[in-house]
C-alpha cells in the first residue's frame, strides 16, 4: 500500500526558503558565510539575499551591497557617512519588502540592522539578530529592542 501512495502522490510545489541578510564587517560575512553553509545543508534551494561579504557570496548569498559599507568604527566615522547609510536602509527596507523573505537575519551591525529590523517587522516580516550586541557594555535599553 504504501508503494501505491508513492507512486500516485503529486509532487510538492514548494517555494524555496529565502533569507534575508545583512552582515556587517569582516567578521559579520565569517559568521554569515557558516551560517549559509549550515541553510544550505539543511535546506538545499534555500535563497539568501542582502548585505554580504566575499565569502557570504561564496557560500552563495546574492550581494545588493557590500559588508564593507556598514564597517565603520567609533562615533564620527558613521556620522560623516549618514546620509550614504540612510539610503542603503531605505533600499534594503524596499528591497526585503518587495522579495519578502521568510525570515531575515541582522549579523552584528546592530546600530544599522535594529533599525532596519524594526521597519522590516513594521511590514510584518520575520527577524532575528544573530550576534546579540553586548548590552551589558553599553545602551542596556536595547534589551527591549532585541527582546
Amino acid at each position: 500500500m504504501a508503494a501505491q501512495l508513492k507512486a500516485t502522490a503529486a509532487p510538492l510545489n514548494v517555494a524555496p526558503l529565502k533569507v534575508g541578510i545583512v552582515a556587517g564587517e569582516s567578521s559579520g560575512d565569517t559568521l554569515g558565510a557558516s551560517l549559509i553553509a549550515a541553510l544550505r545543508a539543511r535546506v538545499p534551494g534555500v535563497k539568501c539575499f542582502g548585505v554580504a561579504g566575499p565569502k557570504m557570496i561564496a557560500a552563495g548569498c546574492e550581494a545588493w551591497a557590500s559588508s564593507e559599507e556598514l564597517a565603520m568604527m567609533g562615533f564620527t566615522e558613521p556620522l560623516l557617512h549618514l546620509p550614504r547609510l540612510l539610503k542603503l536602509r531605505s533600499m534594503l527596507t524596499s528591497r526585503f519588502g518587495a522579495l519578502r523573505p521568510d525570515v531575515f537575519v541582522g549579523i552584528d551591525a546592530p546600530a544599522f540592522n535594529l533599525g532596519l529590523e524594526k521597519r522590516l517587522k513594521a511590514q510584518g516580516l520575520k527577524t532575528v539578530q544573530y550576534v546579540s550586541p553586548q548590552v551589558w557594555a553599553w545602551r542596556q535599553g536595547r534589551v527591549r529592542t532585541i527582546g
